[in-house]
């Protein structure tokens, strides 16, 4: 199995840069890579995007040679199980509010005794069948794949210092859009309570020496980095639009 060399960055301490694609598109997969990103989030939970369209896309991302993570469709072993068996090499999982949450979620990713992960020989992360033996893929399957977490709720953050216990993940990620919405503020995730709350989590996070994410933007990565967070990831329409904006501008005040 490849190494995940995003995986590898982060337990370096560096800042891993990706890009979300909510659509199919192997195309756009490759522009990300080539525009100099570090890995790609494939996402099924508020994207267009199939199992099918998952595994194309995770073929694009080893041949421009970024890591691709799937946001499954919902935080059950299957849905979990499903992008993983495409040959992503992590996954970013939604919803987790607790500690039981959050070893249902390892086990859905990781083989072993007692795994919540079926294991099947002739997908495409063990080669089709016609790589390595099984005892072998399962050991640097284990080892490579990626386990982020998204702490998005209200009694995500109020259970953040035993989710923090548990063991197999990798990022704990502070999704601040449902996060606003289940404190009472959707939209809002710079409300005073909200924006407390995130900072204070982001402390435990970093008190426990783990690795922290959040999505940014042109104007908030810089900062984000510097605070510390490393796992971290811009929207595909957000780069759209900065380079439209100006060029629109451009060409209209010209016509003028």
């Amino acid at each position: 199995m490849r190494p995940n060399l995003m995986k590898a960055k982060l337990r370096a301490g560096e800042p891993a840069l990706g890009c979300s694609v909510m659509f199919p598109s192997p195309q756009i997969v490759e522009i990300v890579g080539h525009a100099g990103f570090d890995w790609v989030l494939l996402d099924c939970e508020h994207g267009s995007l199939s199992l099918a369209d998952v595994e194309v896309m995770a073929m694009a991302a080893d041949a421009a040679g970024i890591t691709p993570i799937a946001r499954p469709r919902s935080n059950a072993a299957a849905d979990i199980q499903s992008v993983m068996d495409r040959g992503v090499m992590g996954v970013q999982i939604p919803h987790i509010n607790s500690v039981e949450d959050a070893r249902r979620a390892v086990s859905a990713v990781k083989f072993g005794p007692g795994a919540g992960r079926g294991l099947a020989a002739g997908t495409r992360p063990d080669d089709w069948g016609l790589g390595v033996k099984m005892p072998d893929f399962t050991a640097a399957a284990n080892e490579q794949s990626l386990v982020c977490v998204q702490l998005e709720h209200a009694a995500a953050i109020r259970n953040a210092d035993e989710v923090l216990t548990v063991d197999g993940i990798d990022v704990f990620f502070i999704g601040p859009s449902d996060l606003s919405q289940s404190m009472g503020h959707p939209g809002n995730p710079g409300a005073p309570a909200v924006a407390q709350a995130i900072v204070a989590t982001r402390g435990k996070i970093a008190a426990a020496g783990k690795v922290c994410g959040m999505p940014a933007t042109t104007d908030s990565v810089a900062a984000l980095v510097r605070d510390g967070v490393r796992y971290i990831y811009t929207h595909l329409p957000r780069l759209l639009g900065a380079g439209a904006t100006p060029f629109l501008k451009a060409a209209r005040s010209g016509h003028g």
